[in-house]
């Protein structure tokens, strides 16, 4: 008779054990899914990187262009390099703000240790071009853990292309 009355005491044990499983299956499910997203937002930012160097070498000086290609990709321009209506980025909290451009000339003479001028210019084969993407914030959702991650700047730089173009003289 004893061994009745415990069996009986124990009804909702199975449901309470399966909740508790179900929990830690679905948190690790979910934990593998953002870390493939991660994984992916970190190859997406590399390559947008890369991108926006790469056309930022081969167009002088259009910093507003270059974060459009950055933050949008090459297909989704008009003429004037506006993104097209509905258009959204491809990755997910990249911003103007993340998205630093700058163009540095060349040193004529080659010589990074003397005195004289770099030219400022930045022209066909003159100077680099690089493209950073710094302060992206990454929102792990993993259920009952709510952690954004700040993500390492991402940067290239890339050496001046002519692209079939004449240099200017010098």
């Amino acid at each position: 008779m004893k061994q009745r009355s415990f069996k009986k005491n124990e009804k909702g044990a199975a449901v309470a054990e399966f909740a508790v499983a179900c929990l830690f299956f679905f948190t690790m499910l979910i934990g593998i899914i953002e870390f493939g997203r991660l994984l992916y937002t970190h190859n997406a930012l590399t390559d947008a990187a890369r991108r926006g160097a790469r056309y930022a070498s081969l167009h002088a000086e259009n910093v507003a262009c270059v974060r459009n290609i950055v933050m949008y990709g090459e297909k989704h321009f008009d003429s004037s390099c506006n993104p097209n209506s509905g258009v959204s980025p491809l990755v997910n909290g990249i911003t103007n703000a993340t998205i630093d451009v700058t163009y540095i000339g060349a040193d004529l003479d080659n010589d990074p240790d003397d005195d004289t001028p770099i030219d400022t210019d930045f022209g066909t084969n003159l100077g680099t071009a690089t493209v950073s993407i710094n302060n992206f914030t990454f929102n792990l959702g993993i259920p009952l853990l709510n952690i954004n991650i700040t993500l390492p700047s991402y940067t290239t730089t890339v050496t001046a292309e002519s692209a079939g173009e004449e240099p200017a003289d010098l």
